[in-house]
């Protein structure tokens, strides 16, 4: 896995190629973070919470990226694909973004829908199994 630092190199390079209009109101930007994210719905679970689109309160519109999330993740993974799934994870963010200001919520309940499937997938196997 690259070091927090090539990351956060990584990170800024993307965030440069991506169009400037999309910005309009992350006064907070994008911040990467040291931390492994897990799902709080229920802890006892491999799923990482990779990126985060955060929105009112003291901090404003912003996102945050989790370096230890992507390293237990992807952490076999070479430094180009790497790059690719960093690229997807923040573009889902900025999805949420813009959303957020369009008064929409698609992408969220997406994740939503994705969280419950998966859920109730690892639960119907464990129960196979017992």
């Amino acid at each position: 896995m690259i070091s927090i630092k090539e990351m956060e190199e990584m990170l800024n390079e993307i965030a440069e190629e991506l169009p400037q209009q999309i910005y309009k109101r992350l006064n907070g930007g994008i911040i990467l973070l040291p931390e492994t994210k897990q799902n709080p719905k229920r802890q006892a679970t491999n799923l990482y919470i990779l990126g985060q689109y955060h929105h009112g309160g003291v901090m404003g519109r912003y996102i945050s990226i989790y370096y230890g999330s992507f390293k237990r993740v992807y952490g076999n993974l070479p430094k180009e694909e790497l790059r690719k799934k960093l690229m997807k994870t923040l573009k889902h963010e900025f999805t949420h973004h813009l959303e957020s200001m369009a008064g929409e919520k698609d992408l969220e309940i997406e994740d939503e829908k994705f969280i419950r499937e998966y859920f109730q997938k690892r639960d119907r196997n464990k129960r196979e199994k017992e």
